[in-house]
């Protein structure tokens, strides 16, 4: 389970967001909706633990989460292969396999991350998930880049994953097709008698 109780989230040292809650069980996932700036992205780097909550009570979170941002976390200069099987040495594991097929990524595995196209680097950053072992996947904007195709190919990956007993929460604009809560932050815009106290600084 992920459950998140009341929980407060800062970007830089201004509360945006007040009163998350929301509880997922295995084979679940949640959509976040809402307009540009309205909090996801700090609440979902506070779940991946890249900042903490000004407040509030988070279970389920520690050493579960796989989280993918707006970089794409490869190495310029390490095929793809060779960038998943780092991620996968990181994470204890050692298949690669299975993500490179779920991508689509099997032709350019030799490939240079450098020389990859936008969207080949969004297909292998959003591989490095299935490589990592873990249960929760975390994903800010993932289609960003990706061809209407690849789109669908995520989308199966994100089935796959829940189908398995995994959790994802996502922010995004695209209808994925999948079966998913869906929470609006709009209304949980932190009011001005928030700001006292507050901090956003990473403690990684």
């Amino acid at each position: 389970m992920l459950r998140l109780k009341n929980i407060a989230v800062a970007r830089g040292g201004v509360p945006v967001l007040s009163g998350v809650s929301f509880a997922l069980e295995a084979g679940q996932a949640l959509i976040l909706r809402g307009p540009n700036g309205s909090g996801k992205t700090t609440l979902l780097r506070t779940i991946a633990g890249l900042q903490p909550a000004l407040s509030g009570e988070m279970e389920g979170a520690e050493d579960r989460v796989a989280y993918s941002g707006h970089a794409d976390g490869l190495k310029a200069m390490l095929s793809v292969a060779e960038n998943l099987k780092f991620w996968a040495a990181v994470y204890g594991q050692h298949d690669i396999e299975g993500a490179l097929e779920a991508y689509a990524l099997a032709p350019l595995s030799d490939r240079l991350a450098g020389t990859l196209s936008a969207g080949q680097k969004r297909r292998a950053g959003l591989a490095r998930l299935m490589v990592t072992g873990r249960p929760i996947w975390i994903l800010d904007e993932p289609t960003v880049s990706l061809d209407a195709a690849t789109v669908g190919l995520f989308a199966d990956a994100v089935r796959a994953h829940l189908g398995g007993g995994g959790i994802a929460l996502l922010a995004t604009h695209i209808d994925l097709g999948l079966e998913a809560q869906v929470l609006d932050v709009a209304p949980l815009r932190a009011m001005p008698a928030d700001l006292h106290g507050a901090s956003d600084e990473a403690f990684l």
